[in-house]
């Protein structure tokens, strides 16, 4: 080996430690903020994050979650979507109104209605909404989804109005991951680069997780799981991406012994009935996530299968029971690597 290539060697060896002491001391001097509370009604919500200035933003998203409740939330009676299901037309005050809609929009479109926004008369129906359970026969059915249908919603940059008074929207499906997708934005706005933010077991990860220097391990929960024992089915290692998971773990009713879930079918009116048991998807954001798991949910495994062949911009892992009662996964190319078992 010549002088010059020892040299040359020493000179990298160099910066590459000094790199990683300056790498080490950045890490070092973010401080981790972690805080939760709770949002649309009892759901909890978690942040997480490293600042080097240690600001604390708990004031500043709860802030935030409460002029979105006042937007979106069907259990406050002057909400804005509240008030607009209960006329013909609105015009838009808060910012998050026109977002929901549009992306609901979207969402709608790709899966040919199997996420729709429109179903909240079902969705009261069946006793899931902010309004008294009752038991909906065939006939009731019938007559509710003549005015379910999300092309019967037209909106503008000023204003949303509907075709039929009896048409309600509710955003229930797409939500938390909208709500999730704000405080994202505003941590992002405020130079803050790794943070974790879940709503209800919907998430965006950014960045890694510094103290541990690996990306954010997010848990798939098993669909056996109850409201008393609650158990992860698999690990996902998640890096900037948004995840949202869709199943009828606890949102459910039993009537006459028979158990409905809370995934309604647009296109029947009634709750699904198939082997699919849990739906999570990975977007660039949470509430198209969010929305796209509720629609897996409705289309069941292989359509929803088909739909991921269709859209490699998603990626997604989905739980199902097989004919002999035991479970069994697909996870798409895209997310595979970055899926653990918890078994194994």
């Amino acid at each position: 080996m010549t002088l010059r290539l020892k040299n040359i060697l020493y000179t990298l060896g160099l910066f590459s430690a000094m790199f990683l002491v300056w790498h080490y001391r950045q890490n070092a001097k973010q401080e981790v903020i972690w805080f939760s509370g709770k949002t649309m009604g009892p759901i909890t919500y978690n942040v997480k994050y490293f600042d080097e200035g240690k600001r604390n933003f708990k004031p500043q998203v709860d802030s935030l979650l409460v002029v979105f409740n006042e937007s979106l939330n069907t259990y406050i009676p002057d909400s804005e979507i509240s008030k607009f299901n209960k006329t013909d037309s609105f015009r838009f005050a808060l910012p998050y109104f026109l977002p929901a809609l549009e992306a609901a929009r979207t969402v709608y479109n790709q899966t040919n209605g199997a996420f729709d926004p429109s179903i909240g008369p079902l969705i009261d129906a069946w006793g899931f909404g902010p309004g008294e359970q009752v038991r909906p026969d065939s006939s009731h059915i019938d007559s509710l989804r003549q005015f379910v249908g999300y092309e019967k919603i037209k909106f503008d940059l000023q204003s949303v109005v509907k075709n039929d008074s009896r048409t309600t929207i509710s955003f229930s499906a797409s939500a938390k991951g909208y709500g999730v997708d704000v405080v994202a934005d505003y941590l992002r706005n405020n130079g803050i680069e790794n943070y974790f933010v879940e709503i209800g077991g919907e998430v965006v990860a950014s960045g890694k997780n510094l103290e541990r220097n690996t990306p954010w391990v997010i848990g798939i929960m098993h669909p056996d799981s109850d409201e008393i024992s609650q158990f992860a089915y698999a690990q996902v290692l998640l890096e900037n991406k948004a995840m949202a998971t869709s199943g009828n773990y606890f949102n459910y009713h039993i009537i006459d012994g028979v158990k409905y879930g809370h995934t309604i079918s647009p296109a029947t009116g009634y709750p699904i009935q198939h082997n699919l048991l849990s739906a999570s998807v990975f977007a660039e954001d949470c509430q198209t996530a969010d929305a796209l798991a509720t629609a897996f949910m409705v289309m069941g495994k292989d359509n929803a299968i088909e739909f991921l062949n269709q859209h490699p911009e998603y990626d997604a892992y989905l739980i199902f029971s097989q004919s002999e009662g035991s479970l069994a996964d697909y996870a798409t190319e895209g997310i595979k690597p970055f899926i653990k078992k918890a078994e194994e």
